[in-house]
């Protein structure tokens, strides 16, 4: 690897740049409350430890194997509606990921930095937009793609090495995505244990000496755009 190469971004948004789980996560507790304790119970573990996975795939999971009845693709939509209206403004007003913002704004233009969610891609850069965040980004990418698929495109796109990328996430899917696509992997600590070997940090404010630790040996610059 040369000197020349430098670092680029990925980064998850909910709970890695914005606080708002706890947004989500009382969406669905909104929503499924009216079928009782034990469902709602099973809901919201699975919610929880299946963080960066569409809504969408969630509660048809939840309808299927919880409630007992799977929703024809008409219910669904209505849900996924119904999911949106609790969460839009909440999510707009909720607050930054300690050092998140700081380092959005010290790095945007050194580098390439993406935004990849489990959020509907129309409804995440409404929310993005709304909350005066789209100048960080060169591309807000959400579902019903998943995670590792726009991350080999904008490696074929932006023509990056993997090894000169770092996605910043808090959930199994963003560690695994990293892992399939060969990212180095970041996390941010949220309420779901990821694996050992994961680095962890409790915010955004130790992002650039985590990866300076993290690419000791590699050669690569801490600020910077593609090679």
């Amino acid at each position: 690897m040369s000197g020349s190469e430098k670092v680029n971004w990925f980064f998850d948004f909910d709970g890695v740049l914005v606080d708002s789980v706890s947004v989500k996560t009382e969406a669905f507790r909104t929503l499924f409350d009216p079928y009782g304790s034990e469902i709602l119970a099973q809901v919201l573990e699975h919610h929880r430890l299946n963080g960066g996975i569409s809504r969408i795939d969630k509660i048809q999971y939840a309808h299927t194997h919880f409630v007992g009845t799977p929703l024809s693709e008409i219910e669904l939509a209505n849900w996924g509606r119904k999911y949106s209206e609790l969460v839009v403004d909440r999510v707009i007003n909720a607050p930054w990921i300690k050092g998140a913002q700081e380092f959005l704004v010290e790095m945007q233009g050194c580098c390439r930095i993406f935004l990849i969610s489990g959020t509907p891609e129309t409804e995440l850069k409404q929310v993005v937009e709304a909350r005066g965040m789209t100048h960080y980004f060169d591309e807000i990418l959400g579902s019903p793609i998943q995670k590792p698929a726009h991350i080999r495109a904008l490696l074929s796109d932006y023509q990056l090495h993997s090894h000169s990328c770092v996605f910043v996430g808090d959930a199994l899917t963003d560690y695994y995505a990293a892992r399939e696509t060969g990212l180095h992997f970041l996390g941010i600590q949220g309420d779901v244990e990821l694996p050992e070997d994961a680095r962890m940090l409790p915010d955004c404010n130790g992002l650039q000496r985590a990866v300076a630790e993290l690419f000791t040996d590699s050669g690569l610059e801490m600020r910077g755009g593609s090679e």
